[in-house]
């Protein structure tokens, strides 16, 4: 049989697929076309946002209901359960939890997988708006303050702040990592960035008894005078036989000089300073939260070495690549040592999905 019928039967073999596979092996144009799809590979590799956390729709939300001054069983009873009854009414919810402390009911609200983000929080946002009848009248309840959460909320970065030097602790890392947070979120593709730990910022009064008692002012005259400046804040209480009271620092009350200059009552025709019946000093309040960072073996408990901490935890936008924003604020905290980060404490990168 010659060349020319055993090329036409083998023609007749092939199929559409042979046909288009034969011509590319002999085309000139195949090496292009070749180069120009591994350059597109490359370019979307690049311009693809890079995710830990799957993309899926979670919606969820904390329904934050404020009602100063009301104790954490208050605050359950007449607020939060009610609140759990009239929230599991939406449709398509997966669970209602609920947390009670004083002056403060936060309900969280998680929606089943794949219910869309806008329309599960119309519906709760309408809910909350159509039956306000539950929230207990002329209280002093305040309005539902609503905030969602999602797969974006979870921190792409954790930035640990320690230092060995025992005099630091952790209300000098908590002032350090505050004044941070204003410049990571300079960084482009950030969306909340939150330091946990330290024991936050209060005003220490050590009250007088001998001269409140010159004064004719009470702990009660006190305690209704900050509660009204302070927004109605919880004060914590009252210790040491009356002798003190810790009080933390709210709205109008920027430091200790403006608690001081405070009025708590009148004696004699003229009003009578807090910083007159006692001393105040800024600082910080009883701890109710702590952050160690340890080194050694973790095996071995008597070879490691713990030291007092705060963590920085950084969220980014949605759509933005967490290997670009980990990075670049990596990059921005190495930039701050020695500049807002004092040589005696050390940074330690605890998490990072971009890695």
């Amino acid at each position: 049989m010659s060349a020319n019928n055993q090329n036409n039967i083998a023609q007749l073999e092939l199929g559409v697929s042979g046909r288009i596979a034969r011509y590319f092996q002999s085309a000139q144009i195949t090496p292009l076309i070749a180069l120009v799809a591994l350059l597109l590979g490359l370019f979307s590799v690049l311009v693809t946002p890079r995710e830990e956390e799957p993309q899926i729709n979670v919606t969820m939300a904390n329904v934050m209901i404020p009602f100063p001054g009301a104790s954490a069983k208050n605050v359950e009873q007449m607020v939060a359960v009610p609140a759990e009854q009239v929230l599991s009414q939406i449709a398509d919810i997966e669970h209602v939890t609920s947390v009670s402390r004083p002056g403060m009911a936060v309900i969280t609200v998680q929606f089943q997988v794949g219910v869309p983000r806008t329309e599960a929080l119309v519906r709760l946002y309408n809910t909350i708006q159509s039956n306000q009848d539950w929230l207990p009248k002329n209280l002093g309840v305040g309005d539902p303050i609503i905030k969602p959460k999602g797969i974006d909320d979870v921190p792409i970065l954790t930035a640990t702040l320690y230092t060995k030097n025992n005099q630091e602790g952790a209300y000098e890392l908590e002032r350090v990592a505050h004044a941070l947070e204003a410049e990571i979120k300079h960084v482009k593709g950030t969306r909340e960035v939150v330091t946990l730990g330290g024991p936050g910022r209060a005003v220490n009064i050590d009250i007088d008894p001998v001269r409140m008692s010159a004064a004719n002012i009470t702990v009660a005259d006190m305690r209704r005078a900050l509660q009204s400046a302070n927004l109605g804040a919880p004060l914590g209480e009252v210790i040491n036989a009356n002798q003190s009271i810790a009080v933390e620092v709210g709205r109008y009350f920027t430091d200790a000089k403006d608690i001081a200059e405070l009025v708590v009552g009148l004696h004699d025709g003229r009003p009578v300073y807090l910083g007159e019946v006692a001393q105040i000093n800024d600082g910080p309040p009883p701890a109710e939260r702590y952050v160690w960072y340890g080194e050694g073996n973790s095996n071995t408990a008597k070879n490691t070495v713990e030291y007092p901490a705060v963590n920085i935890s950084v969220t980014k936008k949605p759509g933005q690549n967490a290997v670009a924003v980990a990075g670049a604020v990596i990059k921005q905290i190495d930039g701050l040592k020695n500049v807002l980060i004092p040589a005696n404490i050390e940074v330690k990168i605890t998490r990072n999905y971009g890695e």
